[in-house]
């Protein structure tokens, strides 16, 4: 999602926001393989199945805002506002029940077919109570704190969750599969028991190790330049494809530095996050003016392109995703 106030979008839909293995290398390619296959494995099967049954009604949950949400009956009409919630919803078998996304939801390619109410933050109320949904699901963040009211207001239950790392989907995946109620709660449990797996090996791998390891820098927007902290998925996501983020000191999802601060860390890959509404083949305009080049990696070439749509949110996809970052390193630091 990106915060619309006339100024320029940020590349990813929003850094959400946005080490090696302290075992010897093949144990954790052993340990790593078998924990990706487990992943997409569920992931693949949360897809297939269909609901076969509908739970009583009278399903509670509590939400990431401390709110208690319930529901008389598991929703017919539901109205995504982002596109981590969105691409769960369908990996749940429930994504004919769409009826209202925001611009930024493009994945799977069905979701482009759901009417768009706009942004995710501080979203229009108006355009996502034209839609008539019976639950919305909004991303926890003070921006959507008075879209909530409003839909409380308005009679319309709404679901807050955090959806910025592994572990949040992970909880986001059995929240949002007891709310869709039947089949969907336990491929919810399935997407999360895979994801807070790939979670927990993130935080195993996030330990303190001897190099070689590929040192990377996500760059997220040029001016100024922000980079990825290890409050983001994309973190994680290093990790776990073998790679130190150079910022993971940066306790937040995401921060503004300076180019001469990127340089001094003096990273082997710059990774750039491609906005999935616009991809182009090449290096960014931005990688080719001069002051960047006083960045190593960038004067040498040494870059990786990542797809918006794969890695700009955690998504049951993220085994997928890994085994792409992981591969994309491998090419760039040969």
């Amino acid at each position: 999602m990106a915060l619309r106030i006339r100024r320029r979008r940020l590349p990813i839909s929003a850094p959400t926001g946005v080490g090696i293995l302290a075992m010897r290398r093949r144990a954790h390619r052993t340990h790593l393989a078998g924990l990706l296959l487990f992943a997409a494995c569920a992931c693949r099967a949360g897809g297939r199945e269909r609901d076969r049954s509908a739970p009583a009604a009278g399903i509670s949950v509590t939400d990431d805002a401390g709110s208690v949400v319930t529901l008389a009956a598991p929703p017919q009409r539901i109205v995504s506002l982002s596109p981590a919630a969105t691409e769960l919803v369908f990996a749940l078998g429930a994504g004919a029940r769409l009826v209202g996304r925001t611009t930024w939801c493009d994945y799977p390619p069905e979701a482009r077919a759901v009417p768009s109410v706009g942004d995710g933050l501080n979203p229009n109320i108006e355009a996502v109570a034209a839609r008539r949904p019976d639950l919305v699901i909004l991303y926890r963040s003070p921006l959507d704190q008075p879209a909530a009211a409003r839909l409380a207001a308005l009679g319309i239950p709404a679901v807050v969750l955090a959806q910025d790392r592994l572990d949040h989907l992970a909880r986001a995946a059995r929240v949002v599969g007891r709310l869709v109620g039947g089949g969907a709660e336990r491929k919810g449990d399935s997407i999360a028991a895979a994801l807070a797996a790939l979670a927990a090996l993130a935080a195993l791998a996030a330990r303190p190790a001897p190099p070689p390891r590929a040192r990377l820098a996500f760059v997220v927007w040029d001016t100024p330049p922000v980079i990825i902290g290890r409050g983001s998925y994309l973190d994680e996501l290093a990790t776990l494809a073998g790679a130190t983020n150079v910022f993971h000191d940066a306790s937040g999802a995401s921060a503004a530095v300076s180019l001469e601060t990127i340089a001094a860390r003096d990273p082997d890959v710059v990774a750039v996050v491609r906005d999935s509404a616009g991809e182009a083949a090449g290096p960014p305009a931005f990688l080719r003016r001069p002051e960047w080049q006083a960045i190593r990696a960038v004067r040498e070439r040494r870059l990786v392109y990542l797809v918006g749509s794969l890695f700009g949110r955690p998504s049951p996809r993220a085994a997928q995703a890994v085994a792409e970052l992981t591969r994309l390193l491998v090419e760039a630091t040969r």
